[in-house]
């Protein structure tokens, strides 16, 4: 999933039928941040979203697709949520501790909350971003 903001509204007359009646948006990339990262996506919108929005984006094809029931539909991106904040939480250093490793066992820091838009609240982790 990635972070984005909604700049605008994509309009096409000739479209695949798939897109009838869906609302495609052009979104800004964004870093946890909020500040842009460059480049951008055109996604259909599931939620309402709207210009200037903070949103939640799913840029796997089949899962896009499985959101929308819509499986034979040629989208890629949609948009699945409205971003109120995003919650980092800084790097933990963990001790040295023999035995086998647990995935997802590290203790976490503090959480730091930055609000960005209307919504649900993501939630970052240093060194796991994507």
């Amino acid at each position: 999933m990635k972070l984005g903001r909604v700049v605008g509204t994509v309009v096409s007359t000739i479209n695949h039928p798939s897109f009838d009646e869906r609302t495609l948006l052009l979104c800004d990339l964004l870093d946890p941040s909020g500040r842009p990262s460059g480049g951008y996506l055109i996604a259909v919108d599931s939620v309402g979203a709207g210009a200037g929005e903070t949103v939640l984006l799913l840029d796997e094809g089949t899962s896009a697709r499985q959101v929308l029931g819509a499986p034979g539909a040629p989208i890629r991106t949609v948009v699945v949520g409205i971003v109120d904040a995003v919650v980092e939480r800084p790097a933990v250093a963990t001790p040295s501790v023999p035995g086998p490793a647990v995935k997802g066992s590290a203790p976490r820091g503090p959480a730091v909350e930055r609000p960005v838009g209307e919504g649900k609240t993501v939630e970052a982790r240093p060194g796991r971003r994507r």
